[in-house]
């Protein structure tokens, strides 16, 4: 049977216990005058007025100095900077003689060759038994990878915080460039139509991003006036690019023929033909045709793949105005399109909206806002004309908040209520 025997070595053990009681040894045999001499920051004492009494070699090296010019001839102010003695004066040595000590301060020391090292400072004043100061004690650590760091952190900070002034000049030159490409794709100002009133919003989801929504109202001839909205499939230039194609069609194309169908065949032939090679680019629309006449305005619009216009009417009812079966406009090289009728009253007031009002999302459970809630809220205003109506809608689109993150345009058309007539009666 085999036994171990714990008191008898292994190979190497007491060779390696030897070897580590030797290295403490070394280590003890440092006298504390070496330690303090040598350490790795610098060390002095002063008397309470700051006189130097004793400095160890450390310092006296970053100084430059010998001991015998610094030994009860200089006091601690005087080893540093301008800068650093005024502080010294001033904040320093009050602190000190207030709290008895003071730690982790940064200064900069006359260093040799003339040159600034800056250094971090703790000093503790020694007392007696009974509590009378007697001398400072002070430790100067070496700063200087501490303040490269700390400039090179300040120049990278300086640095992002220009980059970020420069980037946020940019993208405001880049809204306000988009800004204007935006209005240049919308009609400055809706012209004034006799027998008629007319109002129009637009709603931009970002800032950042040219939107697709178009709409316009332009004469064709003495008694009739042309309108159309529309949104555009995308975002961006491209996008931009397509609305721009289309608003130019469809107002060529009435001119040519101001049927409503045939507006919008033309512009789907346009469309098709010039993206089909490439990316499809579509649209949705509707284009219109108004009459003024004698008190009331007869309407004859068509619809490619766009929401039903919605009439309010002067008794306070309101109303879609169904084009069912319309397709996307640009997507097949022909394409069916829905024709209706109507007629406006004193009164009535005929909405054209794209998508992003009733696509919004609401409540907490960010449900879409959708048809029906826009004809109730339609419903519910008061029948005052198109101005009022884009009105309350543009406050509507407001109350969304992040919710609405599409564009959105409007346009209302409308006759005008007679004015109440005034008679004697009254005026007693």
């Amino acid at each position: 049977m085999c036994r171990t025997d714990r008191s008898v070595p292994e190979p190497g053990e007491g060779q390696d216990v030897d070897a580590a009681d030797a290295a403490f040894t070394s280590l003890l045999e440092d006298s504390a005058e070496e330690l303090y001499e040598q350490a790795p920051c610098g060390y002095l004492s002063t008397l309470m007025d700051g006189t130097i009494a004793k400095i160890n070699t450390t310092l006296l090296d970053w100084l430059g100095l010998a001991r015998s010019q610094v030994v009860g001839r200089m006091r601690f102010a005087d080893l540093l900077t301008v800068g650093g003695k005024l502080y010294h004066e001033t904040h320093f040595a009050p602190l000190l003689q207030m709290k008895g000590e003071v730690s982790g301060i940064a200064l900069d020391i006359k260093a040799s060759a003339g040159l600034r090292m800056p250094v971090l400072v703790t000093s503790k004043v020694k007392t007696s038994e009974d509590g009378e100061p007697l001398l400072i004690r002070t430790t100067v650590f070496d700063a200087r990878d501490r303040r490269a760091y700390e400039k090179e952190l300040l120049r990278g900070r300086r640095t992002a915080e220009e980059a970020r002034r420069r980037s946020e000049a940019d993208r405001e030159r880049l809204q306000e460039a988009l800004a204007v490409l935006q209005q240049s794709l919308l009609p400055a100002e809706l012209p004034e139509v006799p027998g008629l009133e007319a109002s129009s919003y637009y709603h931009t989801a970002s800032p950042d991003l040219l939107g697709g929504d178009f709409y316009d109202l332009f004469p064709l001839d003495a008694g009739r006036w042309a309108f159309f909205l529309g949104d555009v499939c995308g975002k961006g230039p491209q996008a931009a690019a397509v609305t721009s194609l289309t608003r130019y069609t469809l107002r060529a194309a009435a001119l040519h023929d101001a049927d409503p169908v045939a507006v919008l065949t033309t512009l789907n032939t346009v469309l098709h033909e010039r993206y089909r090679s490439g990316e499809g680019r579509y649209c949705t629309a509707i284009f219109g045709v108004l009459e003024p006449d004698d008190g009331h305005a007869g309407v004859h619009l068509a619809s490619g793949g766009h929401p039903s216009a919605l009439i309010q009417r002067a008794d306070g009812s309101a109303d879609y105005l169904p084009t069912p079966g319309g397709l996307l406009i640009g997507v097949l090289p022909r394409a069916p399109f829905t024709a209706a009728r109507a007629r406006l009253l004193p009164g009535d007031t005929l909405l054209l909206y794209t998508d992003g009002l009733t696509e919004a999302r609401t409540g907490p459970d960010r449900a879409l806002y959708g048809e029906d809630a826009l004809l109730a809220f339609t419903a519910a205003q008061p029948p005052t004309g198109p101005q009022a109506l884009i009105t309350a809608l543009s406050g509507l689109l407001a109350s969304f908040g992040d919710g609405l993150d599409d564009d959105t345009a409007l346009l209302a058309l409308g006759v005008p209520a007679p004015l109440p007539t005034t008679t004697s009666e009254d005026l007693t």
